[in-house]
């Protein structure tokens, strides 16, 4: 088994570990054990990625990377590090968006289904901005609102990208996109949501839903080649 599968396994073994410790705390909203494991997850997905493909892709690299700082970035507390996060994770939409723009055939697009998938995710993040305003700081409320239009775009894309190519690299990409709206949307939840009884309030339903995000949208990514 040459070197380069080896690696592969060692960095989706690795991966898994820190996530189940990561996921187990922040079941238990441990603030302060699950920051020591959330630092690597990326670190992991990247390793990961570069070992398993034939022709990096930067921008992919840049995303993940810019993913990473994000990740970084949220686990001091204050609206500064959250806002602060929020904009590293806008650039990794962003370069999301650009890899999948890079692999579309935009004659094929299949319009009839996008169009109205996009109504749908900028509608969920209207909704959902709407429904934290009573308690949310309202500095805060605008910023969130363009991050999750910027959420909503990269799946629009993703979308775009799987009714081109109508390949399996492409859905596993989207699922990942999906998964990555749904962590961003109830981390708002999490964090702002003033009923703290609701189960989604503990991270675990953000963290697991981003982790496996991010790992099946670098999947799709090195399907399509």
């Amino acid at each position: 088994m040459e070197i380069r599968v080896i690696l592969r396994y060692v960095f989706l073994a690795l991966l898994f570990v820190f996530s189940a410790v990561h996921l187990y705390h922040s079941w238990l909203d441990d603030k302060k054990r699950r920051k020591y494991t959330k630092p690597f997850l990326l670190l992991f997905i990247i390793a990961y990625y570069i070992v398993s493909a034939d022709k990096l892709s930067v921008l992919l690299i840049l995303a993940l990377a810019t993913s990473w700082l994000g990740d970084v970035l949220l686990i001091p507390e204050g609206h500064g590090w959250f806002t602060a996060g929020g904009i590293s994770f806008m650039f990794t939409h962003i370069l999301f968006i650009i890899v999948y723009a890079s692999k579309i055939d935009f004659s094929s697009v299949l319009w009839a289904l996008v169009i109205p998938a996009a109504v749908i995710y900028y509608g969920i993040s209207a909704v959902i901005i709407y429904k934290l305003r009573p308690t949310t700081p309202k500095i805060m409320l605008i910023p969130m609102y363009f991050y999750l239009l910027s959420n909503s775009t990269m799946n629009v894309f993703s979308l775009m990208q799987l009714t081109s190519l109508r390949s399996a690299g492409a859905a596993v990409a989207y699922v990942g996109a999906v998964l990555f709206f749904i962590s961003d949307c109830t981390l708002f939840l999490v964090r702002y949501h003033k009923n703290k009884d609701l189960i989604f309030k503990r991270h675990f339903t953000v963290m697991l839903t981003y982790i496996v995000g991010e790992l099946l949208i670098t999947q799709g990514v090195l399907m399509l080649g």
